[in-house]
Order: C-alpha cells, then sequence, then structure tokens
C-alpha cells in the first residue's frame, strides 16, 4: 500500500524500529487489544517493562537509560504503535514526552537521577496533570495552585483527563504560583494526591484515564522544575507529543485501508468481490492517497525536528491535517466493511472512536487552525 515507496527514506536502523515494534505489536497487543478495548482495560504494569526493554520510552531522548533516537525513528515507533491501537501509543508518548520530557528538559540533576532511568525501563510510570474540569484550551487560565510555606510548597487544585493518572508513580503537575505557571514533580504516594479513574468511555477505552486531585498536597523545594517558569514549559512538552501523534495517525489510518482492502478483496456480491467496483476502487483510492499525504507530512516535519527547525505553527499543520486524514480514511474504511465495520472483529470501528478522542486531546482542531491563522496573518485570534 506504500504507493510512494516512502519507506524506501527510511534509514537501515529506522526500518529496524519499524520492523521490531511492528513485530511487538503485532504479537504482543493486537491478539489482546479488541478484548482490552471492549472490557475497558489497559494492562500497563504489564507492557511498561516490555516497552522499555525495547527501548520505546523516553526514545528521542539522550541520556539515563534513553535511546536518544532521532526524530523518524521515534516518529516510525508511534506509527506502528497506533496501527495497533491509540491507547498504547498514547501510553508510550505520556510517558516519554509529556512526563520523562519535561523532567529531562527542566528537572534538576537530582530528579533526573531519580526518575528517568526507572521511566525509561518502564520500572515507573508518569503522568502529566494541565487540563482541569473547566480549563482545557486554555491552560493560562488553570485553577490548581500552589502557594509557598516556609521551605516547602502547598498544592491545591484539581487535573482531568489525564492518561496513565490512576497507574502512575509520578505526576508533572503544572500550577499557578505567585511566580508564573511551574511544574512540580509529585510522587504519587504523597498525602492529599488522588487519582480516580474515568470510566463510561467510549473512546480510547483500552487506556487509563483519570482525574487528578491535589488537597493540601506538600512538597518540598526540591519538587519544583527549576528549569522553566510560565506557559513555555507544558506548551514544550505538548509540541513533543504532538509530534508523536502526527505520525502515530498514520498508523491507525493505515490499518483501516489495510482492513478495508483485505475485505473488498474477499467479501462478495453480485457474483464477484466488491473489491472489482469502481465505487469501491475510488473509495480505496482516495484513502491511500490520504494515507501516503500524511506520511509525506509526518516524514518531512520530522526533517524539520532534526535540523533543529521545526516550529510550533508547523507541528500544528501536522496534528490537523493528519488527525483529519485518519478519521476521514477510518470512516471511509467503515462503509467498506458495512455491518460488519462495527463489530470489534475488525479493527476499523475502534479506531475510528478513539481518533475521535485523538483530534480534540493535546489541541482541538480549533486551537490548531488559530494557530495557522496566526502563523498566516501575523494576528492572534485567541485573545
Amino acid at each position: 500500500m506504500d504507493l510512494l515507496d516512502i519507506d524506501a527514506r527510511l534509514s537501515d536502523e529506522q526500518r529496524l524500529v519499524r520492523d521490531t515494534v511492528r513485530s511487538y505489536a503485532g504479537d504482543r497487543v493486537l491478539p489482546r487489544v479488541a478484548g482490552w478495548f471492549e472490557e475497558g482495560v489497559f494492562p500497563a504494569r504489564e507492557l511498561a517493562p516490555e516497552l522499555g526493554s525495547l527501548g520505546l520510552l523516553g526514545m528521542h531522548l539522550t541520556g539515563y537509560g534513553c535511546a536518544g533516537a532521532d526524530a523518524t525513528s521515534y516518529g516510525v515507533a508511534c506509527r506502528e504503535l497506533e496501527a495497533a491501537d491509540s491507547g498504547l501509543r498514547s501510553f508510550v508518548s505520556v510517558q516519554g514526552s509529556l512526563a520523562m520530557f519535561p523532567i529531562w528538559r527542566y528537572g534538576s540533576a537530582e530528579q533526573k537521577a531519580e526518575w528517568l532511568p526507572r521511566m525509561a525501563s518502564g520500572e515507573a510510570i508518569g503522568c502529566f496533570g494541565l487540563t482541569e474540569p473547566d480549563r482545557g484550551s486554555d491552560p493560562s487560565s488553570m485553577r490548581t495552585y500552589a502557594k509557598r510555606d516556609g521551605s516547602d510548597w502547598i498544592l491545591n487544585g484539581a487535573k482531568m483527563w489525564i492518561t496513565n493518572g490512576s497507574v502512575a508513580d509520578v505526576a508533572v503537575v503544572w500550577a499557578r504560583t505567585d511566580e508564573g505557571i511551574r511544574g512540580f514533580v509529585v510522587p504519587a504516594d504523597t498525602p492529599g494526591f488522588s487519582a480516580p479513574e474515568i470510566h463510561r468511555k467510549l473512546s480510547l477505552r483500552a487506556s487509563v484515564t483519570s482525574s487528578l486531585y491535589l488537597d493540601d498536597v506538600r512538597l518540598p523545594e526540591s519538587a519544583v522544575l527549576p528549569g522553566v517558569t510560565g506557559l513555555k514549559g507544558p506548551l514544550s512538552c505538548l509540541s513533543e507529543a504532538r509530534f508523536g501523534i502526527l505520525w502515530g495517525v498514520v498508523g491507525a489510518a493505515r490499518a483501516c485501508l489495510e482492513a478495508a482492502l483485505g475485505y473488498a478483496r474477499t467479501r462478495e456480491q453480485f457474483g464477484r468481490p466488491i473489491g472489482g467496483f469502481q465505487l469501491t476502487q475510488e473509495k480505496l483510492a482516495w484513502m491511500a492517497v490520504a494515507v501516503q499525504q500524511a506520511q509525506l507530512t509526518a516524514l518531512h516535519l520530522a526533517a524539520l525536528k532534526e535540523s533543529g527547525e521545526l516550529k510550533p505553527h508547523q507541528i500544528s499543520f501536522g496534528k490537523l491535517a493528519n488527525v483529519r486524514a485518519a478519521i476521514d480514511v477510518a470512516r471511509q474504511a467503515r462503509t467498506i466493511l458495512g455491518a460488519n465495520g462495527v463489530t470489534l472483529e475488525y479493527p476499523v470501528i475502534r479506531h475510528m472512536t478513539n481518533l475521535e478522542s485523538v483530534l480534540t486531546y493535546e489541541g482541538t482542531e480549533e486551537v490548531h487552525l488559530l494557530t495557522l491563522g496566526k502563523a498566516l496573518t501575523g494576528l492572534d485570534a485567541f485573545r
């Protein structure tokens, strides 16, 4: 299905990453993920050490047991993880880009030494607390607040829609202070910290999603990330995670196309496979074009990242365009499968519902559209 032979541009090392992650997902995840989705569970504690042993946790970071992979290798890994399920890629993205990255970039030497090796191996799981129950796209108005009390800090507030929250050993929590927005490394066993799981989801069911509550959580000064103050901190983490998303959704779209193509070759109506009808072939052709265009966008942005030239509005372009393309591919695939497309016997409806969450988390379509609008016009429509 790689009509443009895009993967031929990958290096030998990048193809090894591709094949290793695809093999792992095929052996350990795909046979079980429909059941996890149906039951609303994700075996994070079981999978984390396996993912760590493959070098996938914080793989784009250097030192502290991290693989130090290039941007394309990280993207290829995200693609192959999400071809299995968005929940699997979300776990890896949150661990590496949202929990490990801020510690790696902004943390103290002691914070890095304490957490990064354990998180890279999968021994410790992390989460990222930014979104609040009534504060999503506008994190600058967050209500979670940290105040000084002698040499300590006291945190109060709530976060919501937190991937990995209830299985995390540590949370990177962003809070308002008199000095500006600061990041705090909060061990999950700290008194006053709780992370109940959110249930009754119809999307990302094979993923742990939680709320975080901070009720007079007392932390020492050493819990503060010393290297950043202001929104630059959490927004830089989101840029890292969005890069993984714009690659990952290519995998989800590809999986839907594969399912539709396989079905169209074998499903017969009017005495022949439906793949032989012109309308079905038109759908498949447009789906393949969308997948390949999304892959080219991801590959180009990876090259910009590797050269240090990637800008936030370019990441918004990729997240916006590729997630929308993946959703359109999933919906078209569902029409080819007909009624079979809504069962978990095939991956399409699972990817389709997952992508509805991917569309809005880590920046809604509207946010990314306005980011591109500002880049084009120089005018800020957010305020």
